[in-house]
């Protein structure tokens, strides 16, 4: 049985969300965007083993609090190889324009297409989705139907791609070839706001007809 625990963060409501595997209470905490202290105390009210930091970006609102759930933790930060390089450059992840100068630890493993994160006896397979940012990925547990998409499919909408890294047809092909082949059931946790599933995104989704 898989657990799902979303938690908004951040100013700008990056969602934070804890994966654990029932059996095991094995877990990974994907995109701590900030309020470190908060997921910490989360982690340890429900018990659960954090093995990973995922992130599936590394723009600041989903990483911000990658030091301080590390540092509390002891898991590993995994990121896609494309995006390694924003954890530690404040230029690079944005938060220089925010107003902040966030610097994170180098990731522990570089995350490449077709991966597999393996938590407890739930298995991710690592789907590279760029077009928001070079190294954008999705995680997908194909027995549970659950897909992980960042900023790449929201509800009715997609990420942006006016920023460095970005590109509308990458974007676009990513999600058409890569995220709506994968089942009509299965469920879509995005970056920010509601989830969905793929068979809604193919219905109503004004990006994609």
């Amino acid at each position: 049985m898989m657990q799902i625990i979303g938690l908004p963060v951040g100013m700008i409501e990056g969602n934070c969300y804890l994966v654990s595997c029932a059996k095991t209470k094995e877990a990974m905490v994907i995109d701590p965007g900030a309020e470190g202290t908060r997921i910490l105390e989360i982690i340890a009210k429900n018990n659960i083993n954090v093995k990973y930091i995922v992130n599936t970006h590394g723009h600041h609102d989903h990483i911000g609090a990658v030091k301080e759930v590390k540092e509390g933790t002891g898991a590993l930060i995994l990121i896609h190889s494309e995006d390694a390089h924003m954890l530690e450059n404040p230029t690079k992840n944005l938060s220089t324009f925010m107003g902040r100068d966030s610097k994170q630890p180098k990731a522990d493993k570089l995350l490449k297409d077709g991966d597999s994160i393996q938590i407890g006896e739930l298995n991710f397979q690592v789907i590279h989705t760029p077009g928001h940012t070079l190294g954008g990925i999705s995680l997908y547990n194909k027995e549970k139907k659950a897909c992980f998409t960042g900023d790449t499919l929201f509800l009715g909408s997609i990420g942006r791609t006016d920023l460095p890294g970005g590109s509308y047809p990458t974007i676009i092909k990513s999600i058409k070839e890569k995220l709506l082949t994968l089942p009509d059931d299965v469920v879509v946790y995005p970056g920010h706001g509601p989830a969905t599933t793929i068979a809604q995104e193919k219905r109503i989704n004004p990006f994609l007809r």
